[in-house]
């Protein structure tokens, strides 16, 4: 009877490895689903990243442009040649700016703060930069000449002679 014993229980091994090598391969497979999920979600997280990333760097070199025109103008003249607020020309006309000058009195230098903003999604993002802008001086570039002409080649040989 104990020979039948280990010859049953012999018989059975094998189809108890057959369930032992069908869990290895459900585990693995879950195993691999949730690599896969955590897979796309961060390469979903990085191009969303990076989708912001090249906005604020748009929404920036815009608003760069926008003091660089209020420099060049000058505070007095850009709310007379350029619009204050609105959208920008295409293919930027996804960006509203606003540009604020205050006045601080004479002798000082105007107060510009220039905002730029863009939708993502529900909400609305901007970026800000705040800085001081003294008046031009529209004095023509050809009167500033030196007084006296300047000799640089005896000023440099002179010693050697």
């Amino acid at each position: 009877m104990m020979y039948q014993y280990a010859r049953h229980s012999r018989m059975h091994r094998p189809n108890a490895r057959k369930g032992f090598a069908l869990m290895d391969v459900l585990i693995g497979g879950v195993m691999l689903g949730i690599g896969l999920a955590v897979t796309l979600s961060i390469a979903s997280r990085s191009i969303t990243a990076q989708s912001n990333g090249e906005k604020q760097m748009t929404a920036a070199w815009l608003l760069d442009e926008l003091l660089s025109m209020v420099l060049v103008e000058g505070p007095v003249e850009f709310s007379h040649v350029q619009a204050t607020r609105g959208k920008f020309d295409p293919p930027f006309d996804s960006y509203e700016f606003d540009v604020n000058l205050e006045d601080l009195g004479i002798g000082q230098p105007f107060l510009v703060t220039a905002t730029v903003r863009w939708a993502m999604g529900h909400s609305t993002r901007q970026v800000q930069a705040q800085t001081y802008i003294a008046l031009r001086n529209d004095e023509p570039y050809e009167d500033r000449l030196p007084l006296e002409p300047i000799d640089r080649i005896s000023r440099w040989y002179d010693d050697e002679e």
